[in-house]
C-alpha cells in the first residue's frame, strides 16, 4: 500500500468543502475496491506543507485575492514549481482553472499573478456577476456515468481559446490589451517530462443555448473554435469552471483521485 498526500490550498475560497469531498470519494474507492492506496488530505498554507504533498488542489474562490495571499506568504513560487518544475498532479476549480491558464483575460496588468501550466487563455466572470451564478446538468464523458453531473456555476470563467505550447512564455498574449500571462519555468527531469503534454485535452463543454438561458439571454462572446470550455487537461493539470465541491457529488473528486494515483504509481 502507498501512501499519497493531496494538499488543498488553503489561502481563501471552499478548500474546507474540497476536503470533506475528497476525503468521501477517498472512502467511495475504498469501499468499491478501486484504490489500494492510504490517502493523506492537507490543508496548504507554507511552503513546507506544500513540501509534503504529491498533488494539489486550488480551489474556487476569488482568483485576485488568492493570488495576493500566495505572493505575500511566499506560496506563489514554490506554487508555479510544484505545477510547472515538478509536473506534479494539479486540479484547479473556477478560480484556481484562472490561475492555471498561461493567460487571462479582463484583467489589469500588475492586478493578478498566475501560476500557469495549461496552454488556455480564459475568460474571467464569463457568465456575469454573482447574481448570475447557475447550475446545470452537465454531460462529462469521462466519468462513465449516464447521469449528469449538477455543476455549479458562480462568477465562473470559461476556456476561451487554446493555446499553442510554447516552452517560454506566452508571447502573443502578452500582447493583447487587459490580459495577464503566466511567467515561464521548465520541467525539471525526466518524470516531469513524461507528466507534461503539448496539446490540451477539451473534457467538457456547456452547450450555447444553456449558456445563454442560464444567463438569462445575454450573448456568450467565445471564440468560435472553443465555445463554452468548462472543463480541460493537459498532461497531469486538470481544470474546471465550475465548483463540484460545492454539489455534494464526490464522482468527479474520485475520478481524479485515480488519475492520481496512477501518476504517483508510475513515478
Amino acid at each position: 500500500m502507498i501512501k499519497i498526500t493531496v494538499g488543498v490550498l488553503a489561502l481563501q475560497g471552499a478548500f474546507y468543502e474540497h476536503v470533506m469531498l475528497l476525503k468521501k470519494a477517498a472512502q467511495t474507492l475504498t469501499s468499491q475496491q478501486l484504490s489500494s492506496s492510504h490517502w493523506e488530505f492537507l490543508e496548504v498554507r507554507t511552503p513546507q506543507e506544500l513540501a509534503r504533498c504529491d498533488a494539489l488542489v486550488l480551489p474556487g474562490g476569488e482568483s485576485t485575492a488568492i493570488s495576493l495571499v500566495a505572493a505575500r506568504s511566499g506560496m506563489l513560487d514554490p506554487l508555479r514549481d510544484f505545477v510547472k518544475v515538478h509536473r506534479k498532479p494539479t486540479w484547479g476549480t473556477c478560480a484556481g482553472l484562472i490561475l492555471l491558464a498561461e493567460s487571462a483575460n479582463r484583467t489589469k496588468k500588475g492586478g493578478q499573478e498566475l501560476i500557469g501550466g495549461l496552454d488556455v487563455r480564459v475568460n474571467r466572470n464569463h457568465f456575469g456577476r454573482q447574481t448570475e451564478s447557475f447550475q446545470a446538468p452537465l454531460e462529462l464523458p469521462f466519468l462513465e456515468s449516464q447521469t449528469p453531473f449538477p455543476a455549479v456555476f458562480i462568477r465562473a470563467p470559461v476556456v476561451e481559446k487554446i493555446l499553442p505550447h510554447h516552452d517560454g512564455v506566452q508571447v502573443e498574449e502578452e500582447k493583447r490589451d487587459e490580459t495577464v500571462v503566466a511567467p515561464s519555468r521548465q520541467a525539471d527531469g525526466e518524470a516531469a517530462e513524461k507528466a507534461m503534454s503539448r496539446d490540451v485535452q477539451v473534457l467538457a463543454s456547456l452547450p450555447g443555448r444553456a449558456a445563454r438561458l442560464a444567463t438569462n439571454g445575454n450573448p456568450v462572446y467565445a471564440e468560435k473554435e472553443a465555445g463554452d470550455i468548462v472543463a480541460v487537461r493537459q498532461g497531469n493539470v486538470f481544470g474546471t469552471s465550475f465548483h463540484p465541491e460545492l454539489t455534494g457529488d464526490e464522482r468527479i473528486h474520485a475520478w481524479w483521485l485515480r488519475q492520481v494515483e496512477e501518476s504517483v504509481k508510475r513515478l
